[in-house]
Parts: C-alpha cells; structure tokens; sequence
C-alpha cells in the first residue's frame, strides 16, 4: 500500500503547546490563526494531512504548507507576513502644506476650514483629507469658548476655595450656593413623540411660556446633597429668605462657609447686615467670570438635563413640583463631586492659555 513520502516528525515542547492550545482556543484571534494552531497540535497529535484536511474543509497541500511552515518557523511561522501595500501616491510634503494651510490661513469667504474646502485648495481627493485630519486630530470644525478673569484677586480666590474643597476646615459645613433664574414653564403645543426601536423622542420646537421661577440651591459638598426652594423673583429679598431657610437646617454648632458667585443679590447691603449679625456665617466669593468654580453649576446642568431641558409643563406649578420631584429623587442616591484639581494645576493652566493669547495675531 503506498503511504507517499514519511513526513519529517513534529514535536513540540511544553511552551509551544501552551501556545499552540492557547491559539487554537481564541475567541478573539484570526479564524486563519486558529485553524493553522489546530494544525499543528493534531499533526503533533498523529493526525494525517489528508484527516486535518477533512476535518478543516482545506485542501491537502494546505495544511502540508503550514506543517512545513511551522517545523521551519516554529510558532511565528503561523502568523501571515507582512505584505506589501500600494505605494503612497501624497507625499509627505503635500501633507505638510495641507496642514500648514489650515492651521494658519482661513478660507476664502468663511470662518474655517471645511474638508471639501481644503481638499479643492490643496488638490488631494476629500476622503485622504479627512483621514489627514483624523490622524493629526484637526477639527477646523470645533470650536472651545474661554473666559479669562480680570478679578485682581482672582489667585488668592482660587486658593482659599480650591482649598475649602480639598481639605474642608472641621466643625464646618461648606456650601456651594447659586440661583437658577428665569427657568421657563414652557408648554409644547403638540404631544411628544415617545422614543422607539431605530428613532428617538420628537419634541415640536414651538411651545406657549406660562411663567417663571428662580431656583435657589446649596450644595453640601460633603455629602452631595442639596438644599433647594423656588421663588417667584430674584432679589436680594429671596436671597436672604433663602439663607434664614439654610441656617435653620444647619446646626448651631456648626460653621457655615458659603461659596458665591458675585452677582449683585449677594453683596447687597441688606445681606452684609444679615451676615454681620451671624459669625458663624463666612462667604467666599469666586473670582469675576469664573463660575466654574462653584460646584453648584455643575449640579445645575444636571437639573437642566434630566427635568427641565426636555420637559412641557402647564404652568410654573407643575414645574416647581417637578424641580422638587427631582431633587428628592436626587438626594436619596447623593454623591459629592469629586475634586480633584490643585490651584497650582489650575494656575498653570490659565498660564499657559494666557502664553497662547499672548503669541497669536489679530
């Protein structure tokens, strides 16, 4: 009976089994890979080419291939080679005056760049420009607003409330305190369309106003939670009947450190009075334009977000009694924020904006 040529014998050692078991049992690797894996380790195994060959659906001088390629390669032989691609038709220049051009030039009757803009200037077909872009993450699209301070004691601010939040004095509660003003009770004059499998909610862009409320908050930043009341108006009159509303749920024993912002309402004469009457009340305000420093902002977006943003209300009634519904939902699964920015990295930051502004040209 002829057998055809011996086979020259394949052993492998314990690390290549490991590897070769470990291959052939990848979820995850090319099917080819694994298939070439299995190979191996039923050859190693006694199997015949032609059984593997069944076994597989490959055809017999297949699997010899990859026989013959692992006894010269071991393991790394398994792997395909690299192959060669077609040759770059952009030039390493091209790109360079492609990106020189956006970075530093605006188009012709617009304010930026578009990628069909810039690749009827440059010459390059609009799919190797958006590739271009993506790799050397250039978004002529995008824009970032910023707002420098031109509090003179903007770094002493930054410091004694960056450190209110890292290391809070003992015996003290520290608030984040801020209002909400003019949120709308805005009625949507046709039913919104409920979100369903392969479309979102539909919400008309037209609606009828029935009112306002000012939203008046503390945030504890302790703990997460948060002290509200809404108000018909924003005066220093409902300022201080929210700070009486705060002190009588504050215990006696304790310091309150109050972070503001500095509107009008907070350093009005009438609040000083107030304040001066009680020493255990300390404000601190946040530097001019900066309100990202008050913790209660941040909360704010999240109001606006959840219950307010996309919700139609009949009438400032039924939006206050959401906003309340909201914020007894909220405080039942409280978590501060977690602040983790040093003044000094906050410093550093806004100086090297600064050295940015300093070097650009109008």
């Amino acid at each position: 009976m002829l057998t055809g040529r011996p086979k020259p014998a394949l052993e492998l050692s314990p690390d290549e089994r490991t590897q070769l078991k470990s291959l052939a049992a990848s979820r995850s690797l090319p099917h080819a890979l694994v298939c070439r894996a299995k190979v191996v380790l039923w050859s190693a195994g006694g199997q015949s080419n032609t059984e593997i060959a069944e076994r597989l659906g490959w055809a017999k001088v297949t699997v010899g291939k990859w026989r013959q390629r692992f006894l010269e390669q071991r393991v790394a032989g398994l792997y395909d080679e690299l192959r060669p691609g077609r040759p770059r038709s952009i030039a390493d220049e091209q790109i360079a005056v492609l990106l020189k051009h956006t970075l530093s030039r605006k188009p012709a009757g617009a304010t930026h760049w578009s990628v069909r803009q810039a690749a009827h200037d440059s010459g390059i077909s609009k799919s190797t420009v958006h590739r271009v872009f993506q790799a050397f993450a250039v978004q002529p699209h995008r824009t970032r607003s910023f707002k420098l301070s031109t509090d003179p004691f903007f770094i002493e601010k930054v410091r004694d409330i960056v450190g209110l939040y890292l290391n809070p004095p003992d015996h003290a509660l520290v608030l984040c305190v801020d209002e909400k003003s003019q949120i709308q009770a805005l009625n949507r004059t046709q039913p919104v369309l409920p979100m369903g499998l392969g479309y979102v909610e539909g919400i008309t862009h037209d609606y009828v106003r029935h009112g306002t409320t000012t939203l008046f908050a503390a945030l504890d930043i302790a703990t997460g939670a948060v002290f509200t009341e809404c108000k018909p108006r924003h005066r220093h009159q409902e300022f201080l009947s929210f700070l009486r509303s705060v002190e009588a749920c504050v215990p006696a024993e304790l310091d309150v450190h109050l972070i503001v912002d500095n509107y009008a309402t907070h350093k009005h004469p009438k609040v000083r009075t107030w304040l001066a009457q009680r020493p255990r009340f300390h404000m601190h305000y946040t530097p001019t334009y900066s309100s990202w420093l008050n913790q209660v902002e941040r909360w704010f977006g999240l109001i606006t977000q959840r219950a307010i943003r996309r919700g139609s209300f009949r009438s400032v009634k039924e939006l206050v009694h959401k906003i309340d519904d909201f914020v007894q939902h909220y405080n039942r699964k409280q978590r501060p924020f977690i602040w983790t920015a040093t003044a000094d990295s906050i410093l550093q930051k806004i100086a090297r904006l600064c050295s940015r502004i300093s070097g650009t040209r109008h």
